[in-house]
């Protein structure tokens, strides 16, 4: 997003200068509106707001670091392990988390509405624009204000919301003390929250060449970007954590220092809003999967269907409602998006400069995807060991397709290679016939790196993981090697040679923060939680996702389970048709937006499946095994770094001491 870019240099002379970010700059409002009288200022101010937008992206650290904590992912080195990877040992209080690298974003975040409602507040001063971009750029920042409240209450629940008596938005709660402070309820984060957004619609374009010109202003803020935003906060709302905690009374006593039940009750009408939301935006009929080819014919075109949502340029990407490029890390020589690429890439100094094996995919991940050719999710279960899921003691379904411990002779990969190089292989069984996301994502011990020449080589090579030392990624006892056994691979585009670390600096994408099987898929959930629950609503806009990845419909890959009444048993696992299709959406996600930002770990919180999910030793393949067939036993002892915890208190996140400190009498989350 160039636009992000933008260097605030006119505003440097203090719009923030208060010691407390719950303060307003007001010494000098005449200078104030001299500024906010000027078009470049304005604009300049504006492309600052964008600065606090959540870095939902650096999967090692920050707001993406959430993937490091859930159960999709496995840090793959034993050394540089991030304050999040800690946390999900559980090793963190209010006291360790004191900034963003640790998780703690509060401060972040509010400065970031601070400054949105200084600049909505004198905006009128503008006069050197026209009121149609004036309008939008006030759409803008309460946009980003709802988003930056958002990003607070994903993350700590409901939390202080800076408006009047008649509830309308101030810049910050300029007439009470710290001591005074105390969180908002639920129910008032989510419509002031709302309220915002729906403002913002009326006043976003629903494209930015609407209003001024596109070039150089990619990323600002659509109309579509506000329904999209809306859409996920009422998803939120509606969901077990926000909704009744499930009947378990987590948060029945929850109240802060006035009295007020910051939790409410169960309430299934919630689910129509988000039904409504999402129809909405779906009813613009603007946005589209991307596609290319016949993904139901060529498993290659479902591929690339799939992973344009990353490569496609944002001109013509039909998905992504809203999203921003990759910034420039200043703690990552590599820069931009090639950081996050060699931080996952395998390491060993042969397939890619500077791989560090740094980020894994969970073989529960790994698990996920569906069969290409039966289009069943080959896994619906685990077995439990000592009271925790054991991922070697899978509940596979028996009509998918799927061979979880045997091995194939001559088999031919078919994705982002060519069999002109690509020799045919022996490979894991559990690693063939799955759809196209598990091949664009990631890459199974022993097959071919997708590249002909990579690096220095004049002949391909393969991705090994296990201790030999004449393998591409040797294993090693302290650091520098893959320590799951596949490599995630989502980002590296087939054939990319990164010989020089120059190579990774150019690489760019767009993040896309909104998309549009995101909206089907909340579309999809509404439709199976809402009180007048219709199935085959929620089957047809999920069969939309599927089909981009070249899978069949539900109804064809499972003609033995009832989605819209009774349910039935697969593997021994027997669910109703309501649980079956929630299972089902949750696969779906879990599959579909892999390592895409923080979506994983929201998702399993919101829908209160964490403490479940997460709790379980640290499975791996076997990659401490002196051959290949051995390596493909799954194990719980090769992994260093201890295993994942979870507990009720972590359903959300601490108020960091500082901030306490400041708020006297704020109301801590439960447990800490």
């Amino acid at each position: 997003m160039k636009f992000r870019y933008l260097i605030l240099a006119a505003l440097a002379i203090s719009l923030t200068a208060c010691d407390s970010y719950f303060d307003i700059n007001t010494k000098d409002q005449a200078t104030l509106a001299d500024i906010m009288s000027r078009s470049t200022a304005v604009r300049q101010y504006l492309a600052h707001l964008y600065a606090y937008i959540p870095n939902d992206e650096n999967l090692r650290a920050n707001e993406g670091g959430t993937s490091l904590r859930s159960d999709e992912a496995l840090h793959g080195k034993s050394q540089w392990e991030t304050n999040w990877y800690k946390v999900r040992r559980g090793e963190y209080s209010s006291a360790s988390s004191t900034d963003v690298g640790s998780g703690n974003v509060w401060k972040k975040f509010y400065e970031g509405i601070n400054e949105c409602g200084i600049f909505i507040d004198n905006l009128h001063y503008d006069k050197e624009d026209s009121p149609t971009l004036v309008s939008a750029m006030e759409g803008e920042a309460r946009f980003l204000r709802a988003y930056y409240y958002f990003s607070l209450f994903r993350h700590y629940g409901p939390v202080i919301i800076w408006m009047d008596k008649d509830g309308n938005p101030v810049s910050s709660d300029q007439n009470i003390s710290g001591k005074d402070m105390d969180r908002n309820t639920v129910e008032e984060n989510v419509n002031f929250m709302v309220k915002e957004l729906d403002k913002a619609i009326e006043l976003l374009p629903a494209d930015i060449s609407e209003v001024i010109a596109d070039y150089s202003n990619m990323g600002r803020a659509t109309k579509g970007a506000a329904m999209a935003l809306k859409t996920r906060i009422l998803l939120f709302a509606a969901s077990p954590l926000y909704n009744g905690q499930n009947g378990t009374g987590l948060y029945d006593s929850f109240v802060n220092s006035r009295g007020e039940k910051l939790f409410p009750d169960y309430d299934i009408k919630k689910w129509d809003k988000v039904y409504d939301a999402a129809k909405a935006i779906i009813d613009l009929d603007k946005y589209a999967l991307t596609s290319k080819g016949n993904p139901m014919k060529n498993i290659q075109d479902a591929a690339d269907s799939y992973q344009n949502v990353w490569f496609e340029n944002w001109g013509t990407n039909t998905e992504i409602i809203w999203g921003w490029w990759y910034r420039q890390w200043a703690e990552d020589f590599l820069g931009s998006i090639g950081g996050e690429i060699a931080f996952s890439a395998p390491s060993g100094g042969k397939l890619c400069r500077n791989g560090y094996s740094l980020i894994t995919p969970s073989l529960k991940l790994i698990d996920a995807y569906p069969m290409a050719e039966t289009g069943r999710y080959p896994v619906v279960s685990y077995d439990e060991t000592a009271g925790l899921i054991d991922l070697s003691r899978p509940v596979v379904d028996p009509l998918s397709g799927y061979r979880e411990d045997e091995w194939v002779d001559n088999y031919q990969q078919l994705v982002d290679v060519a069999p002109s190089w690509a020799k045919p292989i022996k490979v894991h069984s559990s690693t063939v016939g799955r759809d196209a996301r598990f091949y664009s994502n990631f890459l199974p011990n022993g097959f071919w790196w997708p590249c002909q020449r990579p690096m220095d080589s004049d002949t391909p090579l393969q991705f090994t993981c296990w201790d030999d030392p004449n393998c591409t990624s040797p294993y090693s006892a302290t650091e520098g090697c893959n320590r799951v056994g596949y490599v995630w691979r989502r980002l590296y585009k087939a054939g990319n040679n990164l010989k020089e670390n120059t190579d990774y600096n150019s690489i760019r994408y767009v993040y896309p923060a909104f998309r549009l099987a995101e909206v089907y898929l909340t579309y999809a959930e509404a439709c199976n939680e809402m009180q007048s629950r219709n199935a085959a609503e929620a089957i047809s806009y999920i069969d939309k996702v599927r089909a981009r990845s070249g899978l069949k419909g539900l109804a064809e890959a499972y003609p033995d389970i009832d989605f819209a009444g009774n349910g039935g048993t697969i593997g021994g696992v027997t669910r109703t048709g309501q649980e079956w299709l929630r299972w089902v959406i949750r696969q779906e996600k879990m599959c579909e937006f892999a390592f895409e930002g923080s979506q994983r770990h929201y998702d399993a919180v919101r829908t209160m499946i964490a403490e479940k999910e997460y709790n379980m030793e640290n499975w791996t393949l076997h990659v401490t095994a002196d051959n290949y067939e051995d390596s493909y036993t799954r194990v719980s002892d090769d992994y260093i770094g201890g295993r994942s915890v979870f507990k009720k208190r972590d359903y959300l996140f601490p108020i960091g001491s500082a901030q306490l400190a400041e708020m006297t009498n704020f109301t801590q989350n439960p447990g800490w």
